[in-house]
């Protein structure tokens, strides 16, 4: 009974002996958790007041480079025929013995179609009939005058009636002349009755029918020659300065796979009032599948010179002066550009720079603005 009691006594300091210690573990616990978040928390503010130091791909950097650039002048327009002719009825009437079609070869000089000529011809006869009567009438007027001559010197007649045989005959020969004039006009007439091709091509278009009646310079035919081609393109008076005779420009024409190269062979020598804009006119040499029509845009080469150059998508134009972007000791600095010069190295725009050695290291279009003095890497190659 007396160990009993004993025990029953010690229990409950036992107890309270468990439970201090629990919650002693359970502080020191919660002490530690706590200096741990706190040592994290230090750590993620250090962090943050680290400025991030960003890794540039090969594709995100181009090097400045000293080029040989090429100056040009863009231009664009449609391709079109030195050499077109409409077809026209010079004379009215029915179109007849119409055979041609669109795109059928035609020769200079061939017969393509006819106007109806029955009337042309009897005013031809017509004419002629009267330039025979005429002439009839001239020889009666010179035998007239002969005679009188003789009756003059033989003193039968005064010489006034002379001076009216004279005048008869003069009058008779102008009449047959008026009369001669006449045929060639019938006859003129009658030639325009039949239509020819005045240059060697092909048909573009078929205006008429056959048994259709036409009247003067109604359209009938045009003709296109394919043999030879030009180009009119408008420029800036600024560019046209330096556009010169002779010039070469890169055309790529709508439909061709390969290029074309024209030359430069005529220049307007006024402004356009309405674009202010100067216009060239390029030789554009015949190639298989040109036809007129056809949109074409190029280069046309002013000139070169030699510069340090980056290619123009890697400069920047938010700011009030373009710049570039630029790797230098590991940041990103921002160069403003002092000049404007541009050029072609082969078919890729390049910028001039001044004040960055050749071989910078420059971001290009798809690394996109970077904030000046960041931190950058370049990746390994």
């Amino acid at each position: 009974m007396k160990m009993d009691r004993t025990r029953a006594k010690w229990v409950p300091w036992l107890l309270a002996a468990v439970l201090v210690l629990a919650v002693g573990l359970g502080v020191v616990r919660a002490l530690d958790k706590r200096k741990s978040q706190a040592a994290s928390a230090r750590a993620a503010a250090e962090l943050l007041q680290q400025a991030p130091v960003y890794t540039l791909a090969a594709h995100d950097v181009v090097a400045v480079r000293a080029l040989e650039l090429v100056r040009a002048v863009g231009i664009s327009g449609s391709v079109e025929a030195v050499q077109t002719a409409a077809i026209k009825a010079r004379t009215a009437g029915e179109i007849q013995g119409l055979t041609k079609r669109e795109g059928d070869a035609v020769q200079a000089g061939e017969v393509v179609a006819r106007v109806d000529s029955t009337e042309a011809r009897a005013r031809v006869r017509q004419a002629e009939r009267q330039a025979e009567s005429a002439r009839a009438q001239v020889a009666i007027a010179r035998r007239t005058l002969d005679n009188n001559q003789a009756l003059v010197r033989q003193g039968f007649i005064s010489a006034t009636a002379l001076e009216t045989a004279t005048a008869t005959l003069a009058g008779a020969e102008a009449t047959h002349q008026a009369a001669l004039a006449a045929l060639d006009i019938a006859n003129k007439a009658l030639a325009d009755t039949t239509l020819r091709s005045p240059l060697s091509g092909q048909i573009a278009a078929r205006l008429v029918q056959n048994g259709e009646r036409v009247g003067i310079d109604t359209r009938v035919l045009e003709v296109v020659d394919l043999s030879a081609f030009e180009m009119e393109a408008a420029i800036t008076p600024a560019d046209a300065v330096a556009v010169k005779l002779g010039q070469t420009a890169r055309l790529q024409v709508e439909g061709l796979a390969q290029p074309v190269l024209a030359t430069v062979a005529r220049i307007n020598p006024s402004v356009q009032a309405s674009s202010r804009s100067v216009l060239i006119y390029l030789r554009v040499p015949a190639a298989e599948g040109m036809r007129p029509g056809l949109f074409a845009q190029g280069q046309l080469v002013t000139g070169s010179f030699n510069a340090l150059a980056v290619p123009a998508s890697a400069v920047r134009n938010d700011k009030p002066r373009p710049y570039i972007q630029i790797v230098r000791e590991g940041n990103v600095a921002h160069i403003p550009l002092t000049e404007d010069a541009s050029g072609l190295s082969g078919t890729e725009r390049m910028r001039a720079v001044q004040g960055v050695p050749a071989g910078t290291p420059v971001l290009s279009a798809q690394a996109g603005l970077i904030r000046e003095g960041t931190a950058v890497r370049l990746a390994a190659n």
